[in-house]
């Protein structure tokens, strides 16, 4: 009898999965549609080349990211992308974290926009937009002064304020002590 159960679920599974199509090979176009390599590291490695400045990046935010983010970055329905550059400490309310006060490397940031934004969209904007919306973000949250245009070069050189946060946690550090953070 259990073995007539099993057997039984097994060809329900089977007829399933080939309903549904599950197991069905990606064809190249959709594999090149989400995979984005190499990753960006903190020194910049692995960023595309192209540039965007300030004012580009306003009129694209202003297009693109505004309805989720706010007019000015303040947050809502999502995510605080502008803020005060002020430390965070344990007591800081997650809702008070935003690219000036929480992230360390802008070369995180310009990963991140290019893998995951816009909501609904992802993948969809050039490295050149990408690069435009990061400087006008730097911009509004008073790392850069907006004059000059972010690549690949400019880019990895941004000071984050948050960067002398991030540490190794007490575990990784024991395991392996020659290990420093870029």
């Amino acid at each position: 009898m259990y073995k007539r159960l099993l057997v039984g679920l097994l060809a329900l599974g089977l007829a399933m999965a080939a309903r549904y199509h599950l197991g069905t090979p990606l064809t190249p176009e959709q594999v090149g549609q989400y995979d984005l390599r190499p990753a960006v590291l903190p020194d910049g490695r692995g960023l595309p080349p192209g540039q965007g400045g300030v004012e580009e990046g306003a009129r694209i935010y202003a297009e693109r990211c505004a309805s989720c983010h706010g007019k000015s970055g303040e947050g809502y329905p999502f995510n605080r992308l502008v803020a005060e550059p002020f430390p965070i400490t344990p007591e800081t309310e997650s809702s008070q974290f935003a690219i000036g006060n929480y992230w360390q490397y802008p070369t995180t940031l310009f990963d991140y926009i290019r893998r995951a934004m816009p909501y609904g969209n992802a993948g969809s904007l050039s490295a050149d937009e990408v690069y435009a919306l990061v400087a006008w973000l730097l911009y509004q949250n008073g790392i850069t002064d907006g004059s000059q245009p972010m690549n690949a070069q400019t880019l990895p050189k941004v000071a984050m304020p948050a960067r002398a946060l991030l540490q190794l946690d007490p575990e990784t550090h024991k395991r392996f002590p020659w290990l420093k953070l870029p």
